[in-house]
C-alpha cells in the first residue's frame, strides 16, 4: 500500500527542503516529488523534519540487554527495538571481546535475525578480541588473542561484519585476507605506531573505531593511530559525541582534517539506553551510568548511555555542524562506511524506507523497512 508523507522538511542532498512528498510502498521509497501524488494513505508530518533512519555501527546493548550476555535472536530484537525509539532503524549489534564460542553464538544470532527479517539488523560488529592489552579500556584482556584460521572462516560468512582490531596485533597479510573476503576492518583499542597503522590501511583496513578513545595519540614526532586516521583521506572514523569520551575541540579538529563524509556518529551504547535501570554487569563488574557517563568503580569508561538522536543534537550544539550535516553523520555516512550507500542512508527513489521524524531534535516517528512506529 502506497503511503505519502507530506508537509515535512525533508533531508535531501542539498539540505532540508519543504514542499516535497515522499511516497513509500512496502519496504521501499518509490517516489520523491514536488507534485501531488496518488497514494492510498497520507501521513501529515505537520512541518516536522523527515530524515533517513539513523544507522549505528556500534551498539553493545539497549533495553536492559547486553549483547555479550544475550547473543540470541531475541537479544538482538530487544536491543534494536530499544534503539528504534531514538531513530536508529539500522544497527550492528556489537560484541565486546569474548571467547570464540560466544563469538560464534553472536554471529549465528545475527545471521538468524537477518534471515528472520528482525527490524533494523544490518550486520554485526565484533570489537575484538584481537586488541592491544595496553589500550584495553573496559575490555577483558584475558580474552585477547591473535586470529587463527577458524576465526577467519567465522568472520567470512554471509553476515555483514565489522571487525575492530589492533594493527600491531594483526598482520597486514591477515587484514588483507579479511578485507578480501568482505570483512570491514577498523582499528581500535590499539597502541600502534603511525607506520603500523599506515600498513594496515594499505592492506585494506577501512576505518577507525571510536576515534581518539583507546588509541595511540597524535604527537609531534609520533603521529600514532590518531595521526594516521586524520592523515588518511580514504578511511572513515566513528566518533562518540556524548561530551564524555572526547573533548568537543578534538572532534572539531577531526572534522576539519578529514574529507566531508568520512566522520560518522556512533553511540557505543550499553544496556541502560531505553531502560530504567542505570546499572549492568560487564566482565564481573558493576557498571553505573550517571548523567550519561558509564563507568566501573575505578572510573574507567564502559561504553555510553548515548542514543543516536542525542548524538545528533550534541553534534549540532558542540561540533559546529548544521542540522542537515549532523543528520547525514547519523545516516548517509555510516551507510557508506559499511557499503550500503546504494540502499540506505538517503531519502531517494529505490532506497529502503528507513525514515525518522524529528521535532526539535527529538524523535516522534520511525519507519523501519516501511513499517511505521510512534516513538512518543
Amino acid at each position: 500500500m502506497r503511503t505519502a508523507l507530506i508537509n515535512g522538511r525533508v533531508l535531501t542532498d542539498d539540505g532540508l527542503k519543504e514542499g516535497l512528498t515522499v511516497v513509500i510502498d512496502g519496504e521501499t521509497i518509490v517516489e520523491v516529488s514536488t507534485s501531488r501524488v496518488d497514494a492510498e494513505r497520507t501521513h501529515d508530518l505537520e512541518g516536522r523534519i523527515l530524515a533517513p533512519g539513523f544507522i549505528d555501527c556500534q551498539v553493545n546493548g539497549g533495553g536492559g540487554v547486553l549483547f555479550n550476555d544475550e547473543p540470541t535472536v531475541e537479544g538482538v530484537r530487544r536491543i534494536a527495538q530499544a534503539h528504534r525509539r531514538f531513530g536508529t532503524t539500522g544497527m550492528l549489534p556489537t560484541l565486546i571481546s569474548d571467547d570464540a564460542m560466544v563469538m560464534r553464538k553472536a554471529v549465528d544470532a545475527v545471521a538468524q535475525a537477518f534471515a528472520q527479517h528482525v527490524p533494523g539488523v544490518l550486520g554485526i560488529h565484533l570489537e575484538g578480541p584481537f586488541l592491544a592489552t595496553s589500550k584495553k579500556g573496559i575490555h577483558n584482556s584475558a580474552k585477547f588473542r591473535v586470529p587463527d584460521t577458524a576465526d577467519i572462516e567465522l568472520l567470512s560468512g554471509e553476515v555483514k561484519t565489522l571487525l575492530t582490531i589492533a594493527p600491531e596485533e594483526v598482520s597486514p597479510r591477515v587484514i588483507n585476507e579479511l578485507s578480501g573476503r568482505g570483512v570491514i576492518v577498523a582499528a581500535g583499542h590499539t597502541n600502534a605506531t603511525y607506520e603500523q597503522t599506515r600498513a594496515a590501511l594499505d592492506a585494506g583496513m577501512r576505518g577507525f573505531t571510536h576515534l581518539y578513545n583507546a588509541m595511540s595519540p597524535l604527537q609531534g614526532r609520533a603521529p600514532g593511530a590518531v595521526g594516521a586516521a586524520l592523515d588518511d583521506d580514504a578511511s572513515w572514523c566513528g566518533i562518540i559525541a556524548d561530551g564524555h569520551h572526547v573533548h568537543a575541540a578534538a572532534l572539531r579538529i577531526a572534522l576539519r582534517a578529514k574529507p566531508r563524509g568520512k566522520i560518522f556518529l556512533v553511540t557505543d551504547a550499553m544496556p541502560p539506553v531505553g531502560s530504567d535501570d542505570p546499572t549492568f554487569r560487564l566482565n564481573g563488574e558493576t557498571i553505573s551510568c550517571r548523567d550519561g557517563l558509564c563507568t566501573n568503580e575505578t572510573g574507567t569508561l564502559a561504553g555510553s548511555a548515548l542514543d543516536m538522536a542525542a548524538a545528533v543534537r550534541n553534534a549540532v550544539a558542540t561540533l559546529c555542524v548544521d542540522l542537515a550535516e549532523a543528520l547525514r553523520m547519523a545516516s548517509q555516512y555510516p551507510a557508506a562506511f559499511i557499503g550500503l550507500e546504494r540502499t540506505h542512508g538517503r531519502i531517494a527513489e529505490g532506497f529502503v524506507a528507513d525514515l525518522v521524524v524529528l521535532d526539535d531534535g527529538f524523535v516522534t516517528d520511525t519507519w523501519c523497512a516501511g513499517h511505521h512506529e510512534r516513538a512518543v
